[in-house]
């Protein structure tokens, strides 16, 4: 594939990844705004505090397969059906185990009520164990158009139900309801979308053969989704459900914006510097150059979004909460701005894991996720009694320094050089911040919070607009021009 091809196709596969993930995340937004002004903070605690438990049961359940199937030269038939088969299994069985743990885990929070939501909450994971093979299917033939769809329609559907059952005063079963049912929406959807369908062959055999990779990517899952949710658990235990509540509502909306990004470069990252790899191993040479080519030009693009979104988005977290969830949620804003500067980091994280995927090099993204999970478990169980916000500063100082890890490791895989990076990165960093500090001078001027918003909105946009046309920003321009054209 020509260097023009790639760009086409990437370029292609981040639009319908960006239209996707905010599509989503704008979604999850009005749903959200619907849910958080009907329910407590400490419905949302309740079912916070669940969350670790279904993730690391689904984790274990997908396997990793998902991106080994994408890693993979040639897949089979039987490569499908194997893994199909394989996680209906494991997920059958952590259910049948979660269901009996129902009653500890309650005991550990001594709430008792959690023992029905959470055996109705764990249907979640074993009900989506069944989507795997299809979601790899999509994944690999970058089917982003037709995923998009599918999460699109599935969030409308749950986020309707559990808006209902929360107007019927249902509480945090509305959250519940709605968790469920994406999972079963977006299972039948899938389905739907591919043609494949699996045999009845099993072959234990392919199963070992993907268990390498898939087993740190794995592991990679489990460290991350264990972290995301960690806070929420160690706040529930310690603290209050009402301050889980805020953590969990501040969470949610940081959440919905580096996902959006994160989610827009996982789309094409892997499969994009895959065939990279694979087009230059079949003309007998390295292709690190052209690598580097193409990561660096992802990077300045997911600089290019992710800083001024996200710093962005911390700029704006009062009116946002106020306006959305009312000011009974106030105590979420401190924690949406602090996890706000982290968030506009991990993004470029994201993309360095999808480099060493790409390489055939797993451990060294398994090893340093689960090595910087560590350093953030250590850091929440020594700052806890500190307080949430040095918490939360601790866990962001761990999230930024961490890139130089990453760092580190790229250099040595395919000579990438840490000056590069910087170059790549602090010229949108500090436009960003230039841009957020023109918003806050622009919101002088307003005389209440709607206006404060657009002021703030409007002044930094236009900021960093301006910026990056004076500075002759080539992301910028290309980006211009891509949808002038369409």
């Amino acid at each position: 594939m020509s260097g023009e091809q790639l760009k086409q196709k990437t370029a292609r596969g981040l639009l319908w990844g960006g239209i996707g993930q905010g599509g989503m995340q704008l979604l999850n937004l009005v749903f959200g705004i619907f849910l958080s002004r009907l329910l407590s903070p400490s419905d949302y605690g309740t079912v916070g505090a669940l969350t670790v438990f279904s993730a690391v049961a689904q984790i274990f359940t997908e396997s990793g397969f998902t991106l080994a199937i994408v890693n993979r030269r040639e897949v089979t038939d039987r490569d499908y059906s194997s893994v199909f088969w394989f996680n209906i299994v494991v997920g059958a069985v952590l259910y049948a185990a979660l269901f009996f743990l129902a009653v500890p885990i309650a005991d550990f929070y001594r709430d008792p009520s959690m023992v029905p939501l959470a055996r109705f909450l764990f249907l979640s994971f074993f009900i989506g164990a069944t989507a795997t093979a299809p979601s790899a299917y999509m994944f690999r033939n970058l089917m982003v158009k037709e995923r998009s769809r599918i999460l699109l329609a599935a969030i409308v559907i749950s986020g309707i139900a559990g808006v209902v059952c929360a107007m019927h005063g249902m509480g945090y079963w509305g959250i519940a309801v709605q968790t469920v049912l994406f999972s079963t929406t977006t299972t039948v959807l899938y389905w739907t979308a591919v043609s494949w369908r699996p045999s009845r062959s099993f072959s234990m055999a392919s199963i070992r053969s993907m268990l390498p990779f898939s087993s740190r990517q794995m592991a990679v899952s489990l460290f991350t989704h264990f972290n995301n949710n960690f806070f929420a658990m160690l706040l529930a235990r310690f603290y209050t459900l009402q301050q889980t509540g805020y953590y969990t509502q501040g969470n949610k909306w940081t959440t919905m914006g580096f996902s959006t990004i994160s989610g827009m470069i996982n789309s094409v990252g892997q499969p994009v510097m895959r065939q990279v790899r694979d087009e230059a191993a079949g003309r007998g040479h390295d292709g690190h150059e052209r690598l580097r080519r193409v990561f660096r030009k992802m990077l300045r693009f997911a600089a290019f979004t992710s800083f001024p979104a996200m710093l962005g988005l911390g700029l704006i977290a009062r009116e946002v909460i106020v306006l959305s969830v009312t000011a009974k949620w106030l105590p979420a804003v401190e924690v949406m701005q602090i996890l706000c500067i982290g968030g506009a980091f991990l993004p470029l994280a994201t993309l360095y894991g999808n480099l060493f995927n790409s390489l055939g090099r797993p451990s060294v993204y398994m090893w340093n996720t689960i090595a910087l999970g560590l350093t953030q478990i250590a850091l929440a169980v020594i700052t806890y009694p500190y307080g949430l916000r040095v918490m939360l500063w601790a866990y962001t100082g761990a999230n930024v320094a961490w890139l130089a890890v990453w760092q580190f490791f790229a250099r040595r895989s395919i000579g990438l050089r840490a000056r590069s990076v910087l170059l790549d990165v602090l010229p949108y960093l500090a436009a960003a911040a230039l841009a957020i500090a023109a918003g806050r001078c622009a919101a002088m001027a307003s005389t209440g919070i709607v206006t404060s918003l657009i002021f703030k909105v409007a002044g930094a946009a236009a900021a960093y607009c301006l910026i990056m046309w004076l500075s002759g920003s080539v992301v910028f321009r290309e980006t211009i021009q891509y949808f002038t054209k369409r």
